[in-house]
């Protein structure tokens, strides 16, 4: 039962964010959480919950890898930005 309907508008163009300032935010949340926490260590380990620090320690972990990769992501969308615009510039 495939349906064959059609779309009645296409779908709009994606919105640019500012991915590296995004991933920042997140990965400074992160780490924060994972400070502040860290001197009721004690109280977490008594109770079971230990797992809530070393979440916020791995959210920052991983912060810091999504800001490698937004950075480099950025940079080489700049890259071809620039590669177009030369390549408009010289054919014409």
């Amino acid at each position: 039962m495939s349906s064959n309907r059609t779309p009645l508008r296409e779908a709009p163009e994606p919105l640019e964010a500012n991915d590296v300032a995004t991933v920042t935010v997140g990965t400074i949340i992160w780490a924060v959480l994972f400070v502040v926490q860290l001197p009721l260590y004690g109280w977490y380990a008594d109770h079971g919950h230990t797992w809530l620090i070393w979440t916020c320690l791995a959210g920052a972990g991983l912060g810091l890898i999504g800001l490698k990769y937004v950075t480099a992501r950025r940079a080489a969308i700049r890259r071809a930005a620039a590669a177009r615009g030369q390549e408009g510039t010289s054919a014409g």
